[in-house]
C-alpha cells in the first residue's frame, strides 16, 4: 500500500500540478462525463506565504525532473530567512538528504554586507549543522579576521555571513553532481535575494557553478562578475588553500580588493 501523505503534503503537491496547468484527476472508479453539467474547475491557489504546507511529495512526481521546478516554487514563497530555512527542511525531493544527519543552512550575521558561499558539507559540519567547520573553517575565520570581519560580528561592517551551495553532506564527500546543484540553486538564490549582501564570494568550482554557470575558480578569481544580481567575488576555498599554501598571496589579494570594494 502506497504511503498516505499528510493534509499538508497533499496540499503542497495539488498547489504544484495546478500551477503546472493539471485541472482534472483520473479517479479510480470511472466517471460518466456526459451525465455531468459542464462547469469551470473552482480550484484556487492558497496564499503565497504560507510555508508550512509545504511537505515532502517524493510519491506524487519523479525527483530528477520536478525538483528544481517544487524547490523554485517553495523558494519564492518565502517572506524571510526563517521561511527558507523551513522550506529546505521539508523538501524531500533531494535524495542527499537521506544520508545527512543535518541540513546546514548558515552561520553568522544576515545583516553583514558580506555573504560566503562555499560548496558542501563534511562529516563534522553534517554533525555540528554548521557551515566552514574544523581547519577550513579556522582558515576561513582567520582570512576574514584579517579585514575585520568575523562571524560573531552583528552589524553590516563587521559582521561575517557563510553558507553552502549543497545544505547536506554527499555520500563520502564527493563533489555534487550537476543535477544536485541546479535542483538546490534556486534554495541557494533565494538565500542571497534574502540575506541582501553587497558582495557575494563564491568559494570554489561548486559555488561558481551555482551562482556562475561554470567552474574554473583559478581562471574565475581576482575579477569582479555578478551572481544573483550582487556584486562577486570568485575565491579559492579554504580547502584549497590548505592543500596549496601557494595560492594564499592570490587570496589576500583578493581580500584587499573586497574591503575596497565596501569602502568605496
Amino acid at each position: 500500500m502506497p504511503e498516505m501523505l499528510d493534509y499538508f503534503a497533499a496540499k503542497a503537491a495539488l498547489e504544484w500540478q495546478f500551477e503546472l496547468g493539471v485541472d482534472e484527476a483520473i479517479c479510480e472508479l470511472p466517471q460518466n462525463r456526459y451525465a455531468e453539467d459542464a462547469k469551470k474547475p473552482a480550484f484556487k491557489m492558497g496564499k503565497a506565504s504560507n510555508i508550512a504546507p509545504m511537505a515532502s511529495v517524493p510519491n506524487i512526481f519523479p525527483a530528477k525532473e520536478a525538483a528544481p521546478d517544487v524547490a523554485r516554487l517553495l523558494a519564492a514563497k518565502c517572506a524571510d530567512l526563517d521561511e527558507l530555512r523551513n522550506a529546505m527542511a521539508v523538501f524531500e525531493l533531494c535524495m542527499l538528504k537521506k544520508g545527512a544527519k543535518n541540513m546546514v543552512f548558515a552561520q553568522g550575521s544576515p545583516k553583514s554586507d558580506i555573504m560566503v558561499v562555499g560548496d558542501v558539507p563534511d562529516r563534522q559540519e553534517d554533525q555540528l549543522g554548521i557551515p566552514f567547520q574544523g581547519e577550513k573553517g579556522t582558515l576561513l575565520d582567520n582570512m576574514f579576521a584579517a579585514i575585520e570581519r568575523t562571524r560573531s560580528g552583528e552589524d553590516a561592517n563587521t559582521g561575517l555571513y557563510v553558507t553552502n551551495v549543497i545544505p547536506w553532506r554527499t555520500p563520502q564527500d564527493r563533489e555534487p553532481t550537476a543535477d544536485e546543484i541546479e535542483m538546490l540553486k534556486p534554495f541557494l538564490q533565494r538565500h542571497v535575494e534574502l540575506a541582501e549582501p553587497k558582495v557575494l564570494v563564491l568559494m570554489g568550482n561548486t559555488a561558481c557553478q551555482a551562482g556562475l554557470g561554470k567552474a574554473g575558480v583559478t581562471r574565475l578569481r581576482g575579477a569582479w562578475v555578478e551572481a544573483f544580481g550582487v556584486p562577486t567575488l570568485p575565491m579559492f576555498h579554504p580547502s584549497a588553500l590548505l592543500r596549496d599554501p601557494l595560492k594564499k598571496r592570490d587570496t589576500w589579494a583578493d581580500l584587499l580588493a573586497i574591503k575596497t570594494r565596501l569602502v568605496d
